[in-house]
């Protein structure tokens, strides 16, 4: 019980948080006491991961919705189309407050500042979860910086400064990459060779987890930042060590989706969901029975019993449909379920019919069922196995290595009994043959994960460009949101995002 009164209480002493980095009181997660014991601390351990997953929605739309994934036919009004199009401008900017991200790096903070003191029974404890708070701030740092690049650095506890230092102005991205890297480092400090997945669940950051990230971060740098060959080796290095910590690719896609399987090898870390808990965001991507049940899947069977009370808001794109237009890759129908008015005398649409398509229901996410109800209670991955292998081709790649090594081994897992080398098997190309490559792959095997957006901007400004139809040379400073403009009312430190 005390942990659930510990959220409640972290959560009215950091609202003022969300007004980017203004605040008008001190926090007060350092009450008096609170940090005297290991069950304090421990309480606040569990906060930081109710505090993530009350992020979800964000880091799925900061990562994803700006791709060209989304913005096909819907069956009813879209949601997030100025995303879709880049559409916006510093009076209509998106996710105002820096999308809340500080409030969570401020309990981390906290958490940083205060558990190093606490004396644990068993030490190694404390050290592990110490690790897992960097990881945690190096991921959010990482998607502050992808997504408006010079953010403010706040490292301090709030209840140990004076709020008027909060109206800091914002780090050139050169600093907010060390920071990351040195959060990544400290962080792989603190776990040392305990490889351990706490509480033996891939719920709660790891080491691995870490590495990862790691991994994903020195592309970045090394890619967009300046960083070179070394940083590549430091992302390859990192993410060859992963596969050590007993994890591994699911032999089926399929089994990657459903409640019963989220305790999968493949997972690395992943969001928790459960019943009269809280429901992941994927509901918004299915619809109402009014509207599905009269409709037929591809395979030409009705949808008269299928379960559901959602929404459709995000329709995937054409592009996205005939990607997938593969009846040999099992990602086809593990994805999407694609409806259509008709049954086409028995046959079904084996593949894509324009005239007779309704619209889709997301596959991956679709939760269970019990009795004339759906549960959205799946786990849903941050990081998984088949990332590492795709990113550890890209660093390969980058490096002028061969990576095809590593997308065949996706490529075997989709195809499964339909594999034929000589037909779905990679060879290995120039280095912007192999780049295009591996985005498709990624584009493919992620859909719905938040990974598609970053994984364009990560390959570099052209293959946005190449791909993304609202967006053209010369408008570079888009691949950058812009800040809203009462932001910089109330913190006149803050400077607009140059282009804005």
């Amino acid at each position: 019980m005390k942990k659930y009164i510990y959220i409640l209480l972290a959560t009215f002493a950091l609202s003022a948080c969300e007004s980017e980095l203004e605040l008008e009181s001190p926090s007060e997660l350092t009450t008096a006491g609170f940090w005297d014991t290991e069950e304090g601390a421990r309480t606040a351990h569990t906060g930081l991961y109710a505090n993530l997953r009350s992020s979800a929605q964000d880091f799925w739309l900061l990562g994803e919705m700006r791709s060209d994934i989304w913005g096909g036919r819907t069956y009813e009004s879209a949601f997030n189309t100025n995303l879709i199009e880049s559409n916006f401008t510093e009076a209509t900017a998106p996710f105002g407050g820096w999308a809340g991200l500080y409030t969570r790096i401020h309990r981390i903070n906290d958490f940083l500042a205060n558990a190093p003191n606490v004396s644990f029974v068993n030490e190694d404890d404390k050290n592990h979860l110490i690790g897992q708070a960097y990881g945690l701030r190096a991921l959010y740092y990482y998607t502050l910086l992808k997504t408006w690049g010079a953010v403010p650095i706040i490292l301090e506890p709030v209840g140990a400064i004076d709020p008027s230092d909060l109206s800091k102005p914002r780090s050139p991205q050169a600093e907010v990459m060390s920071l990351i890297k040195s959060d990544i480092g400290a962080s792989l400090i603190a776990f040392g060779s305990d490889d351990s997945f706490w509480e033996d669940s891939r719920n709660f950051w790891s080491k691995a987890a870490t590495l990862a990230l790691k991994g994903d971060v020195y592309i970045w740098s090394a890619n967009l930042l300046g960083g070179g060959n070394a940083d590549l080796n430091e992302a390859k290095i990192a993410l060859q060590q992963v596969a050590s910590f007993g994890v591994s690719l699911e032999a089926d896609i399929s089994s990657l989706w459903g409640v019963e399987n989220e305790g999968n090898s493949e997972f690395i870390f992943a969001l928790q969901y459960k019943r009269d808990e809280a429901s992941n965001i994927y509901n918004s991507l299915t619809g109402r029975s009014t509207e599905i049940n009269p409709q037929f899947n591809d395979k030409g069977s009705s949808m008269i019993d299928f379960v559901i009370a959602g929404a459709n808001r995000y329709g995937q794109s054409e592009k996205t449909i005939l990607l997938l237009d593969d009846n040999d890759d099992s990602r086809k129908d593990a994805t999407f379920i694609r409806l259509y008015v008709d049954d086409n005398g028995g046959a079904g649409y084996p593949t894509y019919n324009e005239p007779a398509y309704f619209g889709s229901v997301f596959n991956k996410f679709l939760g269970r069922v019990d009795g004339t109800e759906r549960i959205f209670e799946n786990d849903v991955p941050i990081y998984r196995y088949a990332d590492i292998l795709l990113l550890l081709a890209e660093a390969k790649n980058l490096l002028g290595e061969d990576p095809s090594g590593e997308m065949n081994q996706i490529r075997q897992r989709a195809y499964g009994a339909n594999y034929v080398e000589a037909i779905h098997g990679y060879t290995n190309g120039s280095q912007t043959d192999n780049a295009n490559a591996i985005l498709d792959e990624r584009y493919k095997e992620f859909i719905g994960e938040g990974k598609r957006w970053w994984d364009l901007r990560r390959a570099g400004s052209s293959f946005v460009f190449d791909n993304i139809s609202f967006l053209s040379p010369g408008e570079e400073f888009k691949l950058l949101l812009p800040i809203t403009t009462d932001m910089i009312g109330r913190n006149p430190a803050l400077e607009q995002t140059p282009g804005y």
